[in-house]
């Protein structure tokens, strides 16, 4: 079977999840083309995020005369199917915070996308995050392109505030998944009861490089680590806060944070501010590799967001045995389980996260190597990527019943559509 994955961005730093759960997908059998809207314009670190760069098409390469092109040739050819979508762009872009101009532009990148995979044959169009990646999976099938699905991350969520565009991206989805039980909650808030059980758990997961690894013990080092984008959502700041508290009441520790993004520079002179130059280090993005031994050199890795899914940067601290901090939102909870394999705090509270912080410094390493190894049990069992990726698969191959455009039913009906032989977890 031949399928295809399409982000917004592809390949990128912080989606090598979605590079795994491709690679599961093709051990179990599937063909899988990578899609991009857009070209990623951050470097890429890792090797194997560079080694996607071929294997990846992007959709805006041609610019702005193939999606005029493509859009008047659909027009010219399918009339009618070019008139539903036309009408599904203008009434979720009338809804959306986004703009109708840019659901029309949607609208011209389905038309590009779905004469793609025509020519490639794919039979179904699978679209990471639910937001405008979705949303021209949704018009390419209205065009007459292949049967689609999503998976929703959670953070997407706060891109509608009135839900109906996500609702209805749920309704018109062959199936639609979460990756965590707090994201498949959000869903069946917003969505009909009789789409429930289309709506399905698989989690993002880590691989052999995390999972097979021998263990290494806990440093004696005061030190922290922390891997994540620089953008407002993760709470960086915070950490910081939280560093100037623990540097005013003596103790001694050391901050690496991996990662960069728009915030850097404004972090910076936050650091220079507190005097936390010695304390405090921005080092920027690094290869997997990289990031695996700055893990293993922490006690702890420590992430203060504000708005999340569920990180998989947590996947891979617990997994190499290091507990985690962070904040009591979203699907956190699932993974880090207060004083089993990490602390949890309110999001925003510098004093919360400065007292979990010192519990790290002031314990001993084997009380944060078995905190670790409970963490990385709780992986294994749940987060193994080529596991969750025959999950996919199932979902991919099951035959379910599409419920296209024209079937779905008036709101209100009870009767769901169960994908044949797949268990909704």
């Amino acid at each position: 079977m031949r399928i295809a994955y399409l982000v917004n961005q592809y390949p990128k730093i912080s989606h090598s999840f979605i590079r795994r759960e491709i690679d599961g997908l093709e051990r179990s059998g599937l063909e899988v083309e990578r899609i991009s809207i857009r070209r990623t314009m951050e470097p890429l670190a890792d090797p194997r995020d560079r080694a996607e760069i071929d294997r990846t098409r992007v959709l805006l390469d041609g610019g702005l005369a193939r999606l005029a092109w493509e859009s008047l040739v659909t027009l010219w050819t399918r009339p009618v199917r070019f008139a539903r979508a036309l009408s599904l762009a203008i009434r979720q872009g009338r809804r959306s915070r986004r703009g109708l101009l840019l659901h029309l532009a949607y609208l011209a990148e389905a038309c590009v996308l779905r004469r793609s995979l025509a020519e490639t044959r794919v039979e179904h169009l699978h679209a990471h995050f639910a937001t405008n990646s979705a949303t021209v999976a949704a018009l390419c099938e209205s065009l007459g392109g292949p049967r689609y699905s999503f998976t929703f991350h959670g953070p997407e969520f706060f891109e509608f505030p009135k839900h109906e565009a996500l609702a209805e991206k749920i309704a018109r989805a062959s199936f639609t998944v979460a990756i965590s039980h707090n994201g498949r909650s959000q869903l069946l808030r917003i969505s009909d009861r009789r789409h429930w059980e289309r709506i399905h758990l698989v989690h993002c997961g880590v691989d052999a490089e995390f999972l097979d690894r021998p263990s290494t013990p806990i440093p004696d080092r005061p030190r922290f680590v922390c891997v994540a984008r620089l953008d407002p959502a993760k709470g960086i700041t915070i950490l910081v806060e939280a560093a100037a508290r623990l540097l005013r009441e003596g103790h001694e520790f050391e901050i690496v944070v991996v990662g960069d993004g728009e915030m850097r520079t404004f972090l910076d002179c936050v650091i220079r501010e507190h005097g936390l130059e010695r304390h405090v280090r921005l080092v920027g993005w690094k290869a997997q590799a990289e990031v695996v031994e700055e893990i293993l050199a922490a006690r702890a890795l420590v992430l203060p967001s504000f708005e999340e899914g569920l990180p998989v940067v947590f996947m891979e601290a617990l997994a190499l045995e290091r507990p985690v901090v962070s904040t009591f939102i979203a699907g956190i909870p699932e993974l880090v389980v207060p004083d089993v394999t990490g602390w949890l705090v309110p999001a925003s509270d510098v004093e919360a996260l400065a007292a979990a912080m010192v519990k790290v410094l002031e314990a001993t390493p084997a009380q944060l190597q078995a905190m670790g190894r409970r963490g990385a049990a709780m992986v294994r069992e749940r987060h193994d990527a080529i596991h969750e990726a025959r999950h996919m698969a199932e979902l991919f191959t099951a035959g379910a019943e599409v419920v296209r455009p024209d079937r779905v039913e008036p709101r209100g009906s009870t009767s769901p559509v169960r994908p044949a032989h797949v268990e909704t977890r």
